[in-house]
């Protein structure tokens, strides 16, 4: 795939995880219960009627406030009009069409309808295949592997959301962060005065192997009383893929080693939430002075590692530790 091709959203612009339903589907099936006399077995109601969705099942579950899908309990005026429960506290119990006085009258027929519902993850159009009622469908894509990932860039707030490729040519056109070939790494941290560390001293090298890319996250921040150093890999990709893969970290000097190793964790795990778990290579002040050599005035780190692939079971499927790795 050619990654200056593909381009990225900000997720205001695109779609997020508490954005409900606001976009077309190219199909919507009624379940056992019907609509308009129309019978149940999975028969669409727009072909039913000979509509395209949009105009039909879709419409009526739309709130005419927010425009996302409406989920019961659904409100309606004395005249017919819906809207969602979330938007009828912010008109102040006044129709939005008619301006007629809302009360606390339940729609339960388009409940009904609600109810017999089946509709596509909202992802269908990033590959999801998958189609559930209606009622466990947000469950669903909140959890969708298909659903885009953020920019797992740290430095910054960035709202850019997007598949890998896309977030790949966003770190290294925009962000302007380093892109390394290959499984091993040699990652080389400066600092002139170690006792001033502030949460925002981090740094991020991306690299590619495997097919696959890995975020190396290194960075100072406060830890109690003391600044700590700490260096993480994050696998680009979902959370079970990562376990196909395992990493080494190790720094030393002066006949000392401290070395770390265990699993990336996916860039669905925010930065943050990795860092505050401590999962990942710690390394004291003290000793990052004692490593650094010299009059300890200057930190001056070596991070060396590497990243490999466990063998996998052909029977099962499942990953074998590489005990000579």
């Amino acid at each position: 795939m050619d990654l200056d091709s593909i381009e990225c959203v900000p997720s205001s612009h695109g779609i997020d995880e508490e954005e409900q339903e606001s976009v077309h589907h190219p199909f919507v099936k009624i379940g056992t219960a019907g609509f308009n006399g129309v019978g149940g077995g999975g028969v669409g109601i727009a072909a039913a009627h000979g509509l395209p969705p949009a105009t039909s099942v879709h419409e009526l579950l739309e709130c005419p406030v927010c425009t996302n899908s409406m989920y019961p309990p659904i409100h309606q005026c004395h005249n017919g009009h819906t809207l969602c429960s979330t938007c009828k506290s912010r008109v102040h119990n006044r129709c939005p069409t008619c301006r007629q006085e809302l009360g606390d009258i339940r729609c339960l027929a388009l409940e009904k309808v609600a109810e017999s519902l089946e509709l596509p993850c909202k992802y269908y159009s990033l590959g999801c295949p998958e189609i559930f009622p209606y009622y466990s469908k947000l469950k669903h894509e909140a959890q969708c592997n298909f659903r885009p990932y953020n920019c797992p860039y740290a430095g910054s707030e960035c709202s850019v959301v997007g598949d890998i490729p896309c977030l790949v040519a966003h770190l290294r056109d925009d962000h302007k962060v380093d892109m390394h070939t290959g499984c091993t790494f040699n990652h080389r941290y400066v600092k002139s005065n170690p006792r001033e560390v502030e949460n925002a001293t981090w740094m991020l090298t991306v690299f590619h192997c495997f097919g696959q890319y890995f975020c190396l996250h290194f960075e100072a921040f406060q830890l109690g009383m003391a600044p700590v150093y700490m260096a993480f890999l994050r696998f680009m990709g979902d959370e079970n893929d990562a376990r196909n893969y395992s990493y080494s970290l190790e720094v030393g000097a002066n006949g000392r080693k401290l070395i770390w190793e265990g699993t990336p964790r996916s860039i669905r795990d925010s930065h943050r939430k990795v860092r505050d778990s401590h999962d990942g290579l710690i390394i004291q002040r003290n000793m990052a002075l004692f490593f650094s050599g010299g009059d300890r005035k200057e930190l001056k780190l070596r991070v060396t590692g590497r990243i490999w692939k466990e063998p996998q079971n052909q029977e099962t499927g499942a990953c074998i530790p590489n005990l000579c790795s």
